[in-house]
């Protein structure tokens, strides 16, 4: 506890917890410095994103690693291999982890369908989300007490607001300060957001799950990003002690230039890597497109190759649903790219699924 908190106490609820914007300089020069950086690697990013012949190849793996990481922040783990398998509804059982996984990534895809149609990000919008994440349609914002945020060593670290209408007095708030319009720069206020909407921590469960959709439906609301393909999962996993380190800093010590530091260097270093995620897609796409049409010129089509790679795990219906071939052609061309070794096939029941395999290790970059 300091001077500037005096109402802050760890284990009892934060109910003053300040009201955006911040009291404060948040625009300090380091913190403009690494902005720039950022959104010159923002801007590169969806520069190489135009170059995708067709974005849908992209976005479905993108939201599905996302999934996964972001789960795995909440120590919910599922591998890859399930979680493909499942997304491309491949017959098998699979465990409560892939289950809940996949529906962060419906949540992901709901909340940018929402910011297409109308650009607003609401507590009605988050708390759909976070609804869809606990797989429970009637959520709504916390309403009992009790609620406390504990470490690795059951040590309570934060306890957040109580009572419905203090956080939804909370929730307003930060509703009018993301769609103010001021002269904070975008990325810093989304910083602010994220720190913000997780000390409300306005549901039961999910709040860091729906915090991060959150980032990206900024992102995308403010034009910063075209496409739902910038995560800061990884990077939080990455840097996860120092990610809980510096958003104490916040609510015990008003530090909010190294957590607004720390934010915009994910921000950057997650551009930089999706980029060269993308760049090795697109040569991936271009070399597998040559051999098919080099070793099977009688099937080959851009649009064969491109159903390849929305996911790694590719069934005869696929090809069907994108118009390619029916069935029985469409389960011949897959045994034929098969037989030159760009894919694997692997029973399922009494259906074979292929894998391809070069897709799968991109994934694993």
């Amino acid at each position: 506890m300091v001077d500037d908190q005096m109402s802050y106490a760890k284990d009892k609820p934060y109910n003053d917890l300040p009201l955006l914007p911040p009291a404060l300089e948040l625009e300090t020069k380091p913190v403009l410095k690494k902005s720039i950086a950022a959104c010159a690697k923002l801007a590169e990013l969806k520069g190489i994103a135009e170059q995708l012949p067709n974005p849908s190849i992209l976005l479905r793996s993108f939201v599905l690693q996302e999934a996964k990481l972001s789960s795995e922040i909440e120590n919910i783990v599922t591998t890859n291999d399930d979680l493909f398998r499942a997304a491309s509804e491949i017959v098998g059982s699979y465990d409560p982890a892939t289950k809940e996984v996949l529906r962060y990534e419906v949540a992901v895809w709901t909340g940018y369908e929402r910011i297409r149609k109308q650009p607003l990000l609401t507590t009605n919008l988050f708390t759909d989300l976070a609804a869809i994440i606990n797989g429970q349609p009637n959520l709504t914002v916390r309403k009992t007490t009790g609620t406390k945020i504990e470490n690795s060593r059951k040590e309570v670290v934060y306890t957040p607001p109580e009572g419905e209408q203090i956080i939804r007095e909370k929730l307003t708030n930060l509703e009018q300060f993301i769609h103010d319009k001021d002269d904070l720069e975008p990325l810093i206020k989304m910083a602010v957001v994220h720190y913000q909407f997780e000390a409300i921590h306005p549901f039961i469960d999910g709040n860091g799950r729906t915090g991060r959709i959150v980032n990206i439906l900024y992102l995308l609301q403010q034009g910063l990003v075209d496409l739902p393909m910038l995560y800061l999962s990884r990077y939080i996993i990455e840097n996860k002690n120092e990610y809980y380190r510096l958003l104490r800093g916040v609510t015990e010590h008003l530090e909010w230039e190294p957590w607004i530091l720390y934010m915009l260097d994910g921000v950057e270093a997650t551009a930089d890597s999706a980029i060269h995620k993308i760049r090795r897609l697109i040569t991936l796409l271009n070399e597998t497109q040559q051999e098919v049409r080099e070793k099977l010129p009688k099937i080959y089509s851009k649009d064969l190759v491109e159903v390849l790679f929305k996911l790694p795990y590719c069934r005869i219906s696929f090809l069907e649903e994108a118009g390619i071939a029916k069935r029985e052609a469409a389960s011949k061309y897959l045994k034929k790219l098969a037989e030159i070794g760009l894919l694997q096939s692997v029973k399922a029941g009494r259906e074979h699924y292929y894998v391809n395999a070069r897709m799968v290790e991109w994934l694993r970059e």
